[in-house]
């Protein structure tokens, strides 16, 4: 598949690095010459220098005859004028990043297709999705929602005196009979391990474990875990994202008592204005001070999403150390994930992903209804529907020779919902959850089609 990326920042680079492994025809369109030597030394990938608002440029480029272009730029103006050209130009997809929701409002005089615009994604939207069910879930370190929304995907971390410890797979599940659940994945010391039944957990595992939604609370229990009542949140930065997840927060049926600092005064001011059900605070999040003064030891979750992902990890840490109950951080670099488990934080969220997320399900068109990267580890969450004459129905999935780096996890048949076993039968149309590695997806994806 061609695919034209115009922009060539953090989301630009990261989604570039991503579809070219998978064997893509990628083209990265930017007029910033540095950005575009970055990308030429470190990817496989054709790089154009030119202006994403001029007709002749994005010609160059060759979104005549590409498959899909991809605007993420940082500017929301460059990213519809991009769209609305080269959806007039040929481009049979286009896919914009818009973070002002001037288009997605009901009453909006414009339609994302009045100007070419296919999908619209909005990666702050996303991560703010991500840590207001985080905060539901006060034990998780991920929470990813499948099948619409009745399965669940949960992270948990297993601390030194959990039961689990030292249980292989197999036994853990015949501990507790009466929950249907399955691991899907862990994460351990850099390591991404698809488990068999042998495989043994250890101290500081991160086990993501799949079942349906309403299993969720007593898998946590299983863990030695305790989902622990929230009621009151502190939230550091009032950039779009702490924006949007106290405007979520304040939508939910329960009712959080929500604080929210920022640095800057007159977006204090503007954000007090706009957030009736908030109390806004003008200072810095990083100041101990000022977070004693203000309460945080008594509160029950803290959330820093400021711009400065070291600060958002340090003032993170820092309530951690003043016995916050849960901890997210938002970190640009996804290096910094794993890294922030290790050292004491409970969740971080990374909005490229958030990004790539979406992106990556109109890339995988055909048979493929989403694609969710988890958190911290190498391993995709891949909601597949099987095709009538694929290889995978009419069979139990104990006979199928899936590609090694995957196992199957759940099955949506009908509007109903279940976990697999080996002596479970895949349907056709059948909505099937799939975790696997990276280099397993394209050979799994075809074993569907």
């Amino acid at each position: 598949m061609k695919i034209v990326i115009i922009g060539a920042g953090e989301i630009g680079y990261d989604l570039a690095s991503l579809l070219s492994k998978e064997k893509h025809d990628v083209i990265v369109l930017d007029r910033n010459k540095d950005a575009l030597d970055k990308v030429t030394e470190n990817l496989d990938v054709l790089c154009h220098e030119g202006n994403a608002t001029s007709a002749k440029d994005l010609v160059d480029a060759g979104v005549k005859d590409a498959d899909i272009t991809i605007a993420v730029t940082s500017i929301d103006e460059v990213n519809m004028i991009a769209s609305m050209l080269s959806k007039r130009l040929g481009t049979n997809m286009v896919i914009a990043r818009i973070r002002n929701d001037e288009l997605s409002r009901p009453n909006s005089p414009l339609k994302p297709t009045d100007l070419g615009i296919d999908v619209m994604i909005h990666p702050e939207l996303s991560a703010a999705q991500e840590i207001v069910q985080l905060i539901k879930r006060s034990t998780a370190t991920d929470v990813i929602n499948l099948a619409d929304n009745k399965m669940q995907i949960i992270g948990l971390r297993l601390e030194k005196n959990s039961q689990l410890v030292g249980k292989t797979v197999s036994e853990y599940a015949r501990m507790f009979p009466d929950i249907t659940f399955r691991v899907v994945a862990i994460a351990r010391r850099g390591l991404t391990i698809i488990p068999s039944g042998t495989v043994r957990l250890q101290a500081l595992d991160q086990v993501f474990v799949l079942a349906q939604t309403e299993s969720i609370p007593e898998v946590v229990k299983t863990t030695g875990k305790i989902e622990t009542e929230i009621s009151t949140i502190m939230i550091a930065g009032g950039t779009p994202v702490g924006e949007m997840v106290a405007r979520l927060l304040c939508d939910q049926e329960k009712s959080w008592t929500i604080k929210l600092i920022e640095p800057d005064y007159d977006t204090a001011v503007q954000l007090a204005q706009d957030l009736k059900d908030v109390l806004v605070l003008n200072g810095n999040p990083t100041d101990p001070d000022l977070l004693a003064t203000e309460g945080i030891s008594d509160t029950d979750a803290f959330i820093s999403v400021t711009d400065d992902e070291e600060s958002n990890i340090i003032s993170c840490l820092m309530a951690k150390h003043m016995d916050v109950k849960k901890t997210v951080a938002l970190v640009s670099k996804s290096d910094y994930i794993p890294l922030s488990q290790t050292i004491g934080l409970d969740a971080a969220i990374n909005k490229k992903s958030a990004a790539s997320n979406e992106i990556h399900r109109y890339v995988r068109r055909g048979r493929v209804i989403s694609v969710t990267a988890l958190q911290g580890i190498k391993a995709e969450v891949i909601e597949l529907q099987a095709a009538p004459k694929s290889k995978v129905v009419k069979k139990p999935i104990q006979q199928i020779n899936f590609p090694k780096g995957c196992v199957i996890g759940g099955i949506q048949h009908n509007g109903s919902v279940e976990i697999a076993t080996g002596q479970s039968q895949i349907k056709a149309n059948d909505r099937v959850i799939v975790f696997c590695l990276p280099e397993a997806v394209e050979k799994i994806t075809t074993l569907f089609q």
